[in-house]
């Protein structure tokens, strides 16, 4: 792992896990605004063959409404970014830490919720095999 995200190799298809994790992020209060296709946008802008890779900006809007409230320009960072691709054959997820994200931004309120939203995102990645 690395120090601004969660990441680990799953044991479902690709396909499984684009259902599984907005499933799970919805257990937790999110939803997924955004749903961006790198390997899409690369052939179609570049035509660069690239593997699959999806970019889902997960939103939790009570906390969203906190952190704006806090700071009003935090709308910079959000949203909550979860990444899904293939890589050595294997389906893989990567989830943000919005402590490291948020952080740094100097606002002591702002870390709070930063880490309340982390504890439900590690809970979305725990929950994912």
């Amino acid at each position: 792992m690395s120090e601004y995200n969660f990441t680990k190799s799953l044991s479902i298809s690709f396909e499984d896990a684009l259902v599984q994790v907005p499933e799970k992020l919805k257990i937790e209060g999110f939803g997924v605004l955004t749903e961006i296709d790198v390997k899409e946008t690369m052939k179609k802008k570049l035509d660069i063959d690239f593997p699959r890779y999806k970019i889902l900006g997960a939103c939790n809007p009570p906390f969203a409404h906190k952190a704006l409230t806090s700071e009003f320009e935090i709308g910079t960072l959000l949203p909550c970014n979860v990444i899904l691709y293939e890589r050595d054959g294997k389906t893989m997820l990567s989830v943000m830490k919005p402590s490291v994200a948020l952080g740094v931004v100097d606002n002591i309120e702002l870390k709070g919720i930063a880490m309340e939203v982390e504890n439900k995102l590690k809970n979305v990645f725990d929950s994912l095999n």
